[in-house]
């Protein structure tokens, strides 16, 4: 059984629906509810929960930036050319333009977070399976 089970069922906000627009940028199940999608904001945010073992791919964000806010379970946050950063519940994380980084759930547990994102995403290589089964 997977650690954290009941993030998804929603920890704060809902699960959302299977996060099928970006599947193609995504190792494993992912799942999005949006909860601004103001066309006057000029930032998305969304809830993302991530099944054990998922995680997006290295991506960078121009003109903008992205800011994390873990609301369940644990998860990995990883800037290239930096250790990875294990993540729990009432973490925070601040990805500036241009920084090339990935993040998702633990092996073993289910992973929430909601995403203040800015800019345009430049999606790049997924994390290959040795990188992130080297993670402790």
């Amino acid at each position: 059984m997977a650690k954290n089970e009941d993030v998804k069922n929603g920890v704060i906000f809902p699960l959302g629906d299977k996060n099928e627009a970006y599947q193609q940028f995504f190792t494993g199940q992912s799942y999005l509810q949006g909860l601004v999608s103001d066309p006057d904001v000029s930032v998305g945010v969304g809830n993302v929960t991530f099944e054990p073992g998922c995680r997006n791919n290295w991506h960078i964000h121009h003109d903008g930036f992205q800011i994390l806010l873990v609301t369940g379970g644990e998860g990995w946050y990883q800037e290239a050319g930096k250790p990875a950063r294990r993540l729990h519940a009432g973490d925070v994380v601040v990805t500036k333009d241009g920084v090339k980084h990935w993040h998702g759930a633990t092996e073993d547990s289910w992973f929430s977070h909601v995403a203040i994102t800015a800019g345009t995403p430049e999606w790049l290589e997924p994390v290959d399976d040795a990188h992130y089964d080297a993670l402790d």
